[in-house]
């Protein structure tokens, strides 16, 4: 097999793994969807306020990104988790001591991590359509969507996967999930941040979280637009960036130490 097949495999099992875990991939589909439950429900007059930026939508419009997105972050937590399990469990060290390309092993997780996070995108999206959102920017926003949410969970992914690959211990990534959903909440994922004020907007301006939401939020309330989805995937495909290369960094790292 070559490394491309070898990866493949291991992003089957990754992908099949997850599937089989509910534990896993639950609290991805049920938290969002009750905080957008609650939050469309509490501040659905939110959209009258002076200076709301959709005032054309209802806040489960507004809500439906953010939702997505937040579920992808803890899937992909969950994802890296598994990674931790390999090592806890040795098979990584068979796996090591097979002749299995070492970067595969890494792609093939991060791989199997970003196909559930499309499955994840479709399943919500269809989930906030059944009960009243609407996609202004129709089947190449959700697209966009998907891209994004791929993206978001390679970079999500990748950090965890360096976390796992250095503690080898699930407890530990798991313990980064108090961290994501504060980046989250401190984003414009829950209010938009023309309205806050103070160190909280502050802060929520300079999120990349924001940074990602923003535009692709532009896409699925005002309508598709080419420079936006760019925007969208670039910010996106940063943070997928930075988080594949810490991966590999501490990967090298524990080959070195072997």
């Amino acid at each position: 097999m070559t490394a491309v097949d070898q990866a493949a495999a291991l992003s089957r099992r990754s992908l099949v793994g997850t599937a089989r875990q509910p534990a896993v991939w639950l609290p991805g589909l049920f938290f969002p969807l009750m905080l957008a439950a609650v939050y469309s429900s509490q501040f659905a007059k939110a959209v009258d306020l002076p200076g709301f930026p959709y005032p054309d939508a209802t806040f489960l419009d507004f809500m439906l990104v953010a939702s997505v997105l937040q579920g992808v972050s803890f899937g992909s937590i969950g994802s890296a988790a598994g990674l931790a399990l390999d090592i806890e469990n040795g098979f990584m060290d068979r796996l090591l001591s097979s002749p299995v390309s070492r970067s595969s092993i890494l792609v093939g997780r991060l791989a199997g991590g970003m196909g559930f996070a499309i499955a994840q995108t479709l399943v919500l999206v269809t989930v906030f359509l059944v009960f009243g959102a609407q996609m202004a920017g129709g089947v190449a926003s959700v697209v966009t969507l998907a891209v994004v949410a791929a993206l978001l969970a390679l970079g999500l992914g990748g950090l965890g996967s360096a976390i796992a690959l250095k503690t080898g211990s699930q407890e530990v990534v798991q313990s980064i999930f108090p961290v994501v959903f504060i980046f989250i909440f401190i984003s414009s994922a829950f209010f938009p941040v023309e309205l806050m004020e103070g160190w909280y907007g502050a802060i929520a301006e300079q999120n990349p979280i924001t940074w990602v939401i923003d535009p692709t939020r532009e896409l699925t309330v005002v309508g598709f637009d080419l420079a936006t989805a760019v925007e969208a995937v670039a910010v996106a495909a940063g943070i997928g960036a930075i988080g594949v290369v810490v991966a590999f960094l501490q990967l090298r790292r524990r080959m070195a130490t072997l």
